[in-house]
C-alpha cells in the first residue's frame, strides 16, 4: 500500500520557526501600527510561493490549495500586540498613556518604549509617577497600580509641554513596548509579545513544512493573519464564504488554577464567550492522540480570541482554539519552543485529515448529514 502525506511525520524546521519568531518580535506592531509586520509577513508568504491578498487595513489571507475546494478550512493567528497611546502631554513634558489592549500598568513600569510621532520616533521609559526611592521613600511601594500612575519619559531635551509638542509628539501617538527577546539553551523563550507572534511563527513553520515536503491539504486551507485581535476585532473581516471551520492559534494561560502547560499543545474547550465547537475540538484532541502530540485541555475564564470576533461578525463556522502555553501572559511572557513545534505538527495533522461533516460544504442544507452528539 502506498503511503500518504499523513503517514509520514512532518519535519518542522525549528531554525526557520525561531528565526521567523525573532524577526516578528523585533518588528513593532501594537494594534493600530501593524503595517511593517504585515509587510514582513507578505514577503515571507511570497518567498514560500503562496498566493495571498490583503484587506484594506492589512489583514492577510493566503490560500493553500487542497484536494477539494470545499468545505474549506482556515487557520488564524494575530500579528498585533499590546501597546499604548499618548493620552496627554503633561506640563512637565512627559506623556500620560492609555493602554492598547487589556494589560496592567504593573507590567508597563520600567519598560523601554518607542513613541511614533509626526516628528519621528523617540525612545523613552515608562515610569511610575513616584519613581525615585531617594525622594519618595516608601511611597514608591504604596502608590496605586493603574495607568494614571505611570508616564512616559522621553529621551529628548524637553522640560515642558511646549518642548515636547515642538518635537512633534502629540495626543494619539502610538507607543510600542520593547519586546526584550531572549532565547535560552533550555528551549525557553522569554519576551513580551509572544502573544501572538508565537502563534504566527508556528503557522509559518507549518506552512513551510507543508510546502517543502509537498504535502497537500484535504481541502483548501486559508491561512489568516489578523491585525486587531487585542482590541476585540480579530477575524471579523477576513474570512471567505467557503470556510466552514476555523482553528485559532493563540497563547494558553499557564498559571495556578489552569490546566495549560508550557509544553505540548493546550486545546481550549471554552473561553469567556462560551464553548468552542464540540465536534471540531474533539477532532483536534483525537488527532493529537493519533499523532502522539503531547497535549492537554483547558477552559479559560478571562480570555477571547479571533474565534469570538469571527462569530460575533456573523460567520456561521465551527471554531476551535489550539494554544501554546505562556507563563505570565500579557506581562513578561515565557514559552518553550517545543510547544510551538507541537502546535505546528497539530495544524498539519488537521489540514491533512479527512472531512467528516460533508454537509458543511453548503451554508444551508437539509437535515441529511447533520451531526449527532451522544446523550447516553
Amino acid at each position: 500500500m502506498a503511503t500518504t502525506d499523513a503517514d509520514t511525520p512532518p519535519a518542522i524546521d525549528l531554525d526557520y520557526l525561531t528565526g521567523r519568531l525573532d524577526g516578528l518580535l523585533r518588528t513593532p506592531s501594537p494594534t493600530g501600527y501593524t503595517d511593517e509586520a504585515v509587510w514582513m509577513l507578505c514577503r515571507e508568504l511570497k518567498a514560500l510561493g503562496l498566493e495571498f491578498e490583503l484587506t484594506r487595513r492589512g489583514a492577510i489571507r493566503a490560500r493553500l490549495p487542497g484536494r477539494e475546494a470545499k468545505p474549506a478550512r482556515a487557520i488564524v493567528a494575530h500579528v498585533d500586540t499590546l501597546g499604548a497611546q499618548v493620552k496627554a502631554v503633561k506640563d512637565t513634558g512627559r506623556l500620560e498613556l492609555v493602554p492598547i489592549g487589556h494589560w496592567s500598568s504593573r507590567f508597563a513600569e520600567g519598560a523601554r518604549a518607542t513613541v511614533f510621532s509626526e516628528g519621528g520616533a523617540y525612545r523613552g521609559t515608562i515610569l511610575p509617577l513616584k519613581a525615585s526611592g531617594h525622594t519618595f521613600n516608601e511611597e514608591v511601594d504604596t502608590q496605586p497600580v493603574n495607568w494614571r500612575q505611570v508616564e512616559l519619559r522621553i529621551d529628548a531635551v524637553t522640560h515642558s509641554r511646549t518642548d515636547t509638542e515642538k518635537l512633534g509628539v502629540d495626543i494619539g501617538d502610538i507607543v510600542a513596548i520593547d519586546p526584550q527577546p531572549e532565547s535560552m539553551d533550555t528551549g525557553f523563550i522569554v519576551s513580551r509579545h509572544l502573544d501572538d507572534k508565537g502563534g504566527v511563527a508556528a503557522m509559518l513553520a507549518a506552512l513551510e513544512c507543508l510546502i517543502r515536503e509537498d504535502r497537500t491539504p484535504e481541502v483548501d486551507t486559508y491561512w489568516l493573519f489578523t491585525i486587531a485581535e487585542e482590541v476585540g476585532l480579530g477575524a471579523s473581516s477576513v474570512l471567505v464564504p467557503d470556510v466552514a471551520a476555523m482553528v485559532t492559534v493563540d497563547n494558553g494561560t499557564t498559571a495556578p488554577g489552569q490546566n495549560s502547560s508550557e509544553f505540548g499543545v493546550t486545546i481550549a474547550m471554552a473561553d469567556q464567550t462560551g464553548p468552542f465547537d464540540w465536534h471540531l475540538s474533539r477532532k483536534l484532541v483525537q488527532l493529537a492522540r493519533d499523532h502522539a502530540i503531547p497535549h492537554q485541555k483547558d477552559v479559560f475564564r478571562y480570555y477571547r480570541s479571533d474565534s469570538a470576533s469571527a462569530l460575533e461578525a456573523g460567520a456561521d463556522i465551527r471554531t476551535a482554539l489550539v494554544t501554546f502555553g505562556i507563563d505570565a501572559s500579557h506581562g513578561y511572557e515565557r514559552i518553550h519552543q517545543s510547544a510551538l513545534v507541537d502546535v505546528a505538527r497539530l495544524l498539519i495533522a488537521y489540514v491533512e485529515s479527512p472531512v467528516e461533516i460533508e454537509r458543511d460544504a453548503n451554508p444551508l442544507a437539509g437535515v441529511k448529514g447533520f451531526t449527532h452528539q451522544p446523550t447516553e
